[in-house]
């Protein structure tokens, strides 16, 4: 049984970057070499920037919840293109 914390590290709606990490992950399995990964790392790196941007306007603006769900996060990327 995984911990709290390791459920919401899977939960789409707390953290939009699941399938970045995924990326990153599988690529460290598959390679054991940083260099061959520094790709899944830049695009892991940008959503959690560009998600934690959009964390900290919702705290300002008191939107709640803080983090926009799975399907309003998807709204916002296909809005975006």
């Amino acid at each position: 049984r995984r911990s709290r914390h390791a459920q919401q590290l899977r939960d789409h709606n707390t953290n939009p970057c699941v399938v970045e990490t995924d990326a990153s992950r599988k690529c460290m399995d598959d390679n054991y070499d940083k260099s061959m990964c520094t790709d899944y790392f830049l695009k892991y790196k940008s959503c959690r920037k560009f998600w934690r941007g959009i964390k900290m306007q919702r705290r300002r603006n008191d939107v709640k919840p803080e983090m926009p769900s799975a399907e309003e996060q998807k709204k916002m990327l296909e809005s975006i293109g």
